[in-house]
């Protein structure tokens, strides 16, 4: 997606803010740095991860490996051939960052200190979640060090030094008062203890996502939850760290809508046999808003159902079940839309509050953290009703009172619960599953490699233009494909 937001970024900001005449300061040129303002920074910083984000959970890698989704004619995805993979846009979004954290460094605005912090911990964190062992201390010194060729940082140093970002970050925002400009935080509209359980939210994912090979996380994370004064987390769906869309252009609109997916891609883009088929056994609500039915049962070859999703790396999957009239797409009522007033309820989300739900059922099932008043089985079923809720789903009694969904404290219930919800929400599906093996994918006979992949590859600029510090990351890291394990997988 690289930057593209940045040359439209000003109109963003200005409907978002009713065009005030605060906008005259946020309205500078970012390549200016004599100029730069730290509220215009933050704000592309925010709005292309945010907006990057949500499109790699809607129709790129991450969607195609959770397996929500079946891509009937451009295949690539869908038989999970990636190769080598750019990283780019991301390393792009860190060095505004980073000019970000320089600009309120050299204004003393710890406000801005803090939330560069956090999308520096989100970006990082991110991008070594992609790839493994990632240019980490050396990125971003080409200006200020000449250091072209940055060398690579294992994993298991780059998580611990993210997770100390974020306390900072927390603290900082704890003991500052200095205001954040409102009209220029597209997320939270200058609210400093939203941007703090966002960062001690952001905490607890990664913590559990690296428990298995971290020996303190479960102790961090009940850290936090001790202390709601000192480490606020989310309390509900209202603290989401989200960023609307204004529906009025494409780079401002829903991944799936009108505006910034062609007709063609969109009628390439299937409902998986996965998703439909966990949906209907759970009898689930969610169902008739995410799945269009099919057009039409008369001639059905295979399932002769309302709602039929397509199997993943089969052959000819455009023909499956009698063809186009016969498999069901995403709702168009639902999510072919541009967000805005088209649909509020398309948002770009960085995490929920129905994620940490499910981060904190899987924590104290596994016996490892207590939350006061709660157990595994109220926050299994807060996370599920907390997700129907953010659709507009009215879910009855009966639907828990189902054998398949009455918690039964096993982890493969919990996380297939937990990634019915993550549903186009960044990558959370394909994570969980590489990290628990649950749901239990049928990756499709046609898949190339050895499962669902675990990782992306280096990018080819790296072997050709970086070869040396690169064949030093590879000898210590492991092959440089995609089922090779990092750090916090093995």
């Amino acid at each position: 997606m690289k930057l593209r937001y940045k040359t439209i970024l000003v109109l963003f900001i200005a409907v978002l803010g009713a065009c005030t005449k605060d906008f005259d300061t946020i309205n500078t040129n970012p390549n200016s740095p004599e100029n730069t303002n730290t509220e215009f920074l933050m704000s592309e910083v925010v709005l292309s991860t945010a907006y990057a984000y949500q499109e790699n959970s809607v129709n790129r890698r991450p969607a195609s490996a959770a397996r929500y989704l079946t891509l009937v004619r451009n295949t690539g995805y869908d038989l999970l051939d990636w190769g080598p993979v750019d990283w780019d846009d991301i390393y792009a979004r860190l060095s505004v960052n980073n000019t970000l954290l320089e600009t309120a460094q050299k204004r003393s605005e710890s406000q801005y200190i803090a939330i560069s912090k956090i999308m520096k911990a989100f970006n990082f964190a991110y991008l070594t979640d992609l790839y493994g062992d990632i240019p980490y201390t050396q990125a971003l010194k080409s200006k200020e060090s000449n250091v072209i060729y940055p060398e690579y940082d294992q994993q298991q140093v780059i998580y611990p030094d993210l997770l100390r970002e974020l306390r900072e970050a927390n603290d900082l925002l704890k003991a500052n008062a200095e205001e954040i400009n409102a009209k220029g935080d597209v997320m939270f509209s200058g609210r400093a203890l939203q941007w703090r359980k966002f960062a001690n939210s952001l905490r607890l994912r990664m913590l559990l996502r690296i428990s298995k090979a971290y020996a303190p996380a479960f102790a961090e994370m009940q850290a936090i939850i001790n202390d709601k004064a000192a480490f606020p987390v989310f309390e509900g769906s209202a603290d989401n760290a989200e960023i609307p869309y204004l529906g009025n252009l494409a780079a401002y609109s829903w991944p799936g809508g009108p505006l910034a997916m062609i007709d063609f891609d969109y009628q390439k883009t299937k409902v998986s046999k996965e998703l439909v088929d966990k949906l209907i056994q759970r009898n689930d609500p969610r169902l008739g808003v995410w799945v269009e039915p099919v057009k039409s049962t008369t001639g059905s070859t295979v399932d002769p159902n309302k709602f039929v999703g397509v199997p993943n790396a089969i052959d000819a999957p455009a023909a499956y079940n009698g063809g186009e009239d016969h498999v069901s797409v995403f709702s168009s009522a639902f999510f072919r839309k541009n967000g805005g007033s088209a649909n509020p309820l398309l948002k770009a989300s960085l995490m929920t509050y129905t994620e940490q739900c499910f981060i904190l059922a899987e924590s104290i099932q596994k016996g490892k953290i207590t939350v006061p008043g709660e157990t595994a089985e109220s926050m299994y079923y807060k996370g599920i009703k907390e997700s129907m809720n953010n659709y507009g789903v009215v879910v009855s009694s009966n639907y828990f009172d189902q054998s398949i969904v009455k918690y039964d404290g096993t982890l493969e219930q919990l996380i297939t619960q937990k990634w019915i919800a993550m549903l186009f929400k960044g990558s959370e599906g394909w994570f969980d599953q590489r990290r628990t093996g649950y749901p239990a994918f049928v990756t499709g006979p046609l898949a190339a490699g050895r499962g669902i992949p675990k990782r992306y590859v280096f990018p080819d600029s790296e072997s050709a233009k970086n070869k040396v510090s690169y064949q030093k990351a590879v000898s210590v890291f492991g092959p440089d494909n995609e089922s090779t394990l990092m750090w916090y997988l093995k």
